[in-house]
């Protein structure tokens, strides 16, 4: 196989190879490899690409059997490899436990084949660090991938890999994956397990997941990574059937909440609208239902709770540096970790102690407000990819952490609401802007109703089809000279 060939293949089209026998594992990684060399120098997605790579383990016969995998450089804990998140404080800090995440992954058939970048601690939505520099989006190497996924996002755009593993506590997978024409999801809280480390993480609103091209890949990775673990706090409703089977189930008329408004201070942008009141309008040709939905909250509701979990960084940060040797300084922390730690260690206990009773009022508020409707429709971002140089970046060292929440939570308006309320949601490139940039579009579905997340996905899919939409990187495109 060819690499013009290779990226040409989702991750299921190219498990069928592997099992029909018309390709190998070590091959695909070879391939991967060879995408790898040709478009990484150009995006910076991929932190490592392991020496390894072609002998890695993965299960014989999974759903995935065979299919090269990238894991993110924060939160996927794999024994014996780097593990940094993106931050010089953990320079060289090596996992000795697999994540039960990993664990499914090799169980599913994927070969983990290397890592990929993050801004520190995975703090913000635009993907650069000191450690590893700025990734560029496939789409224009000008423009922000996304974050905190967004090496993730980039590799996959590109064609290094078909999917790649992501995590999201306020819309690290629904980022990138808007900005750099992906399927995103965010599974509801307790569908994948954190377990063993980090069951139930960030409060419930941070879960882990994937980023890839197609719609059944979506289903397939649902399969291969939904599951609990001994110690996960509750053990949420489990489907009728494998989600792949879902991609071949109807889809009933729906009733849909459309956001035609704002949620926070950032203005929605006239091509992303306009993405949203034409998807609204294929749903009603489908036959849905679709209402105005007001917004369900206040943005500085969100933004008051996103202060008071600063106050995990301290413990956190402080065991890092104890293992490490290190201090926690500008030497070691970009400037708004740095600031998000000071501030935290400064909370008193009662404020932290707050933060549950605002998860819970929230959760509350909003699952009242948008009980009515089976799906909701927003803008995935209110804006297409950000220009390298926003001030929404981790190296910014000019703003306060009340500054950066409200930064934070206006950007991600429509996304870090269903963080904090568990309920699944997926953003899907239905629409490009008048300059040819991707806009996602998010569906928000009931708690631990993926199941008609992935039907509705399949027919926006079929309809809208974007499989042959390609970034100006591409790898196997590459011009070589007789």
């Amino acid at each position: 196989m060819k690499l013009s060939e290779y990226v040409e293949y989702d991750a299921t089209g190219l498990a069928s190879l592997v099992r029909a026998g018309e390709m190998t594992p070590s091959g695909l990684t070879r391939l991967a490899r060879e995408a790898h060399d040709e478009v990484n120098p150009r995006i910076n997605a991929v932190v490592e690409f392991y020496a390894d790579a072609e002998t890695v383990a993965g299960a014989d016969g999974g759903i995935l059997h065979g299919v090269p995998f990238l894991r993110k450089d924060l939160g996927f804990a794999e024994a014996g490899r780097l593990d940094e998140s993106a931050s010089r404080l953990y320079k060289g800090f090596r996992c000795d436990t697999d994540d039960y995440y990993i664990r499914r992954a090799r169980a599913g058939g994927l070969r983990i084949i290397g890592r990929t970048t993050t801004p520190e601690l995975g703090t913000s939505g635009l993907s650069e660090s000191v450690l590893n520099g700025i990734t560029g989006n496939p789409w224009d190497l000008e423009r922000s991938a996304g974050g905190s996924s967004g090496g993730a996002a980039a590799a996959v755009a590109a064609g290094i890999t078909p999917i790649a593993a992501s995590s999201d506590s306020g819309g690290s997978t629904r980022i990138p994956a808007s900005w750099c024409g992906l399927v995103g999801m965010n599974p509801s809280r307790g569908r994948i397990s954190g377990g063993p480390n980090s069951q139930d993480g960030k409060f419930g609103l941070s879960r882990s997941f994937v980023l890839s091209r197609t719609v059944r890949d979506m289903a397939a990775a649902l399969d291969v990574f939904s599951g609990y673990y001994p110690g996960d706090p509750f053990i949420i409703v489990q489907p009728n059937r494998p989600y792949v089977k879902e991609l071949s189930q109807s889809t009933n008329a729906l009733r849909i909440g459309i956001a035609r408004t704002k949620w926070g201070t950032i203005d929605v942008e006239p091509d992303v609208l306009q993405a949203v009141e034409s998807t609204a309008t294929l749903l009603e040709e489908m036959g849905h239902l679709v209402t105005d939905v007001a917004p369900p909250f206040e943005q500085e509701e969100y933004s008051n709770i996103s202060l008071g979990l600063s106050a995990r960084l301290v413990s956190r940060l402080e065991a890092a540096a104890r293992s490490m040797g290190r201090c926690i300084n500008a030497d070691t922390l970009e400037p708004v970790n740095l600031m998000l730690y000071e501030y935290a260690r400064n909370l008193t206990v009662s404020q932290v102690i707050e933060v549950h009773d605002n998860i819970r009022k929230m959760r509350l508020r909003v699952g009242e407000a948008i009980d009515a409707f089976d799906i909701l429709l927003t803008p995935t971002m209110p804006t297409v990819a950000r220009p390298h140089g926003d001030r929404y970046v981790t190296t910014n060292a000019t703003v306060s952490a009340e500054d950066w929440v409200e930064i934070d939570a206006a950007f991600c308006q429509y996304l870090g609401v269903f963080n904090v309320t568990g309920h699944p949601s997926v953003s899907l490139p239905l629409a490009q802007s008048a300059t040819g940039l991707p806009v996602g579009i998010q569906f928000v579905g009931r708690f631990g109703d993926e199941a008609t997340l992935v039907r509705l996905a399949r027919d926006l899919e079929e309809a809208r089809p974007w499989s042959q939409r390609r970034p100006t990187v591409w790898a196997g495109s590459r011009l070589i000279s007789p």
